[in-house]
């Protein structure tokens, strides 16, 4: 992996303005296969499919607590504005925080985000433009 590129990538998506589609490509160049965002322990780990593993912060202060209860909708809400508006990263993690996320895998080569919340819920979002397979 090249944690050079990662650690770009990384401090790109903090900074906010470089779109997403823009990180998963630099992520991909990496060697990047998925990637772990805990909002507990306010980091992301990143994974090359062969067990290396690079791990940044997540260095937002004044982050709200992850609610208890997972709000689906208003994570689905969240994504879209994210997807059509190109939200700030930081909004986008206070709201997906605040709708009870506690973290999510973002699958690269599978183009589908996991994303999980304090009690197992658990919703999929797929990647623009990918599709589920049968």
């Amino acid at each position: 992996m090249n944690t050079t590129l990662i650690s770009a990538a990384a401090n790109a998506t903090l900074a906010g303005g470089t779109p997403f589609p823009q990180i998963v490509a630099m992520l991909v160049e990496a060697g990047v296969e998925s990637y772990h965002v805990d909002y507990l322990a306010l980091q992301k780990s990143f994974h090359d499919g062969s067990g290396g593993v690079f791990t940044t912060p997540l260095s937002y202060e004044a982050l709200p607590a992850v609610s208890e209860d997972f709000d689906a909708p208003a994570l689905r809400a969240n994504i879209l504005d994210s997807q059509q508006k190109n939200q700030h990263y930081r909004d986008f993690s206070i709201r997906a925080m605040q709708a009870g996320v506690q973290g999510y895998i973002a699958f690269l080569r599978g183009r589908r985000v996991t994303y999980y919340g304090r009690q197992g819920d658990q919703h999929t979002e797929w990647f623009p433009g990918a599709k589920p397979q049968d």
